[in-house]
Order: structure tokens, then sequence, then C-alpha cells
């Protein structure tokens, strides 16, 4: 860095062509950063996927239509549960390693300009609100999901326990989280006073006790989403009744890019260096390494690429060729077809002229024959009257 680098307050003008001193408009800093990765983002777009897992019938899918207001699972779509047959084992670790896979090969082709990020950055785990702790396949799964993913546990269906319940729930739950050495996402440290006062909220607040519901209902006058029960309204978005606004607030507006950040620079990079950790630099596998983590190093995959393109081109350039060679062909027998075609028709005009000719012909003779004819007669009617006027 140099010494004479200028802070943000001190960047408040610059010099024109001729030296004059020229003041800019509008606030100069770093400060700025944030709005050019907005617009970044928005021209560009990005990708953030988010993992809904727990039991069948914790609500996850009326949660997700809720933090997104609409109804991504309806009838007529329904959500996993309702669509995948019921099974006590889903391999979820599989698909996020399919897809940091998929990623990884995408990094290691030559042409990298479009690299889709279908990799999982968030992992919702719903835990049913029991009161009684965690189940031990709660805790195996999240031991085996916590060094693949961000996971944020939450206690499903929160309005079915009361408040003290609730809170005595959420401490048992983390203090098995600890036992186990769960390792649950990590909100990044910060040195502004108002981010540390949001996370040191939504800390204590862990796990999130969460309702979700799309129906809207008139409270006091006021319409709110909730559910209505006998004894009241549980309102979706009142911070009193559940940690709704936190989780949404948390992944939509506050914490996304971190966990994105976190998942590519932690997750992946563990994933990526153990797949790669076996590959010796000829493309051969370590021998210390067991055969399920063989893999093609990066440099074969790219020769690999190579070589499938360069036969790509000559099928290519195959297929052009037979093509070629077939309208060429094609054009040549159009050229004589037309060719006899056009023999044809001469010698069929020919054959006209001719007869025309004989018949013109044979018109002329019997002509000249009649004239004859009709000359002889003539004179021998001239003589006729010369002898008779003797």
């Amino acid at each position: 860095m140099h010494d004479n680098a200028l802070g943000e307050d001190e960047i408040t003008a610059g010099r024109g062509r001729n030296g004059e001193i020229q003041n800019l408009e509008g606030y100069v800093g770093f400060a700025n950063l944030p709005n050019q990765v907005y617009r970044k983002s928005v021209k560009r777009g990005f990708e953030f996927t988010l993992m809904v897992v727990g039991e069948s019938g914790l609500g996850k899918s009326t949660l997700i239509n809720s933090l997104f207001l609409t109804d991504l699972y309806s009838k007529d779509y329904p959500g996993p549960s309702l669509r995948i047959k019921k099974t006590v084992q889903v391999p979820v670790i599989n698909y996020i390693d399919s897809k940091c896979e998929d990623f990884l090969n995408a990094e290691s082709r030559v042409n990298r300009r479009l690299m889709p990020d279908n990799r999982v950055h968030c992992c919702l785990y719903f835990i049913a609100p029991s009161g009684h702790g965690l189940k031990p396949l709660d805790i195996e799964f999240m031991k085996r999901l916590h060094d693949k993913v961000n996971v944020i546990p939450l206690i499903a269906k929160a309005d079915t326990l009361t408040p003290e319940e609730c809170q005595l729930f959420k401490k048992q739950i983390m203090k098995e989280i600890q036992e186990h050495k769960i390792q649950i996402y990590e909100f990044p440290d910060t040195e502004d006073d108002e981010d540390s006062k949001l996370i040191r909220k939504i800390k204590e607040r862990m796990p999130l006790a969460v309702v979700g519901s799309n129906v809207v209902i008139e409270v006091n006058g006021k319409k709110v989403r909730g559910r209505q029960y006998p004894w009241g309204v549980a309102e979706v978005e009142n911070g009193e009744h559940c940690d709704f606004t936190v989780l949404r607030n948390m992944l939509i507006r506050t914490h996304m890019q971190d966990l994105k950040d976190v998942t590519n620079n932690v997750h992946y990079e563990n994933y990526r260096s153990r797949k790669l950790a076996a590959v010796t630099c000829n493309g051969g596998v370590d021998t210390s390494k067991t055969k399920n983590q063989m893999t093609r190093s990066p440099l074969a995959q790219m020769e690999e690429e190579r070589r499938e393109h360069v036969m790509k081109m000559k099928k290519m350039e195959t297929e052009m060729e037979q093509v070629f060679e077939m309208k060429v062909k094609e054009k040549k027998q159009k050229l004589k077809d037309s060719e006899a075609e056009l023999e044809r028709r001469h010698e069929q005009m020919k054959k006209n002229l001719e007869a025309q000719y004989k018949e013109l012909e044979e018109k002329k003779r019997h002509h000249d024959e009649e004239k004859s004819n009709w000359e002889a007669q003539q004179r021998i009617l001239e003589q006729q009257k010369l002898d008779a006027s003797k």
C-alpha cells in the first residue's frame, strides 16, 4: 500500500484538463462499492440455491411459499414429500457433492465463461417440535452435513409450542449441537455496531423457530399473515410469535452473500482439496487412496476435452464434405436432366420443322403441277380461238 494513499474523506476533488480544481458531484469513497456490486448483480444476475431438509409434514413447502410470498408448491405442483415416494434414506449428501463436482468440472474446462453455480449455499434443517431435544437421526444427519454446506437449524411449526416450551427447546437443541460438535452456520465477525447487534440478536434466537402461512387474517382491523386458532392468531411476521422475519431477512437481505462466500471459500474448497489430493501431476492416482477417490486431474480433463473437440470438428468436417458432395451430385444431376430436356425439345422442334418443310414442298409441287396444267389448257384454248378465226 502506498504511503500517500488517500482516505475516503480526502477524495473530494480532482483536476481538469487545464489543471483547475473540479468538485466531484456526490459522495466519493469506498462505501460506494456495494452500489457497484448491486448494479453488477442486477445486470448479470446471480445464483442462490436454498435446500430444505426434514421429515415429512413439518411444513417445508409452506415455509418456502411464505418466504417468497408465492405458491411455489400448490395442488398442481405439490411439495417433494407428496411427489416422492416415502423413504427413510434421501441422498442429500450425494446431491450436494454432485453439484460441487459439476462446478469443479466447469472450472477445469478450457472455456469458463459460462459457469452456472448450482452449488447448495444454504440448508435449512427442520426439527420436529417435540420438546424433547434432537432425535438420533437429526444428530447423525447434521454431522454428515455440516462440513459440506451451511446448516441452519429450524424448529418447525413453532406455533404448537408455548413461548416457554419453545425457549427451553431451543436451549436443549443448542446444548446437544455443541455436545455432538455439530458445526452450524457461523455468522461473520464485523466491526460495525449495528451489524454486531443484529448478529447477536440472531445468535440468541438460534435455532430459529418458524411458522409458515400465506393465509391473510384480520386482527384488530389489521390484515396479517398467520394461522387461526381457537385461542387466537399465530402471526407469521410477528417477532413475538416466531422467528420467521429473522430468517427471511437473514437469507434475503443481510447474509445471502456471506452464505455464498462461505460455500465457495470453505465448503467448496474442502471438497476440491479432497478431490484433487488423490491426483498426481501426470493425471495418475496416489496409491494410498481408495478406488472411490480416484479422479482425473484438471490437465487430463482439459486434454480429453481438447481431443473431444478435435474429434467433433473432424466429424463436422466429414459431415460437411458429405453434404457438399451430395449437393454437387444433385446439382450435376439437375444439369444433366436440364440438358437432356433441352436436347429432347431441340430434336422435337427439328422434327416439326422437317415435317413442315416437307408439307410445304409437297404443296409447292402440287401448286406447280396445277399451274403447268392450267397454262397448257390456256395454250390449247388460245390455239382453238386462232383456228376458229381463220
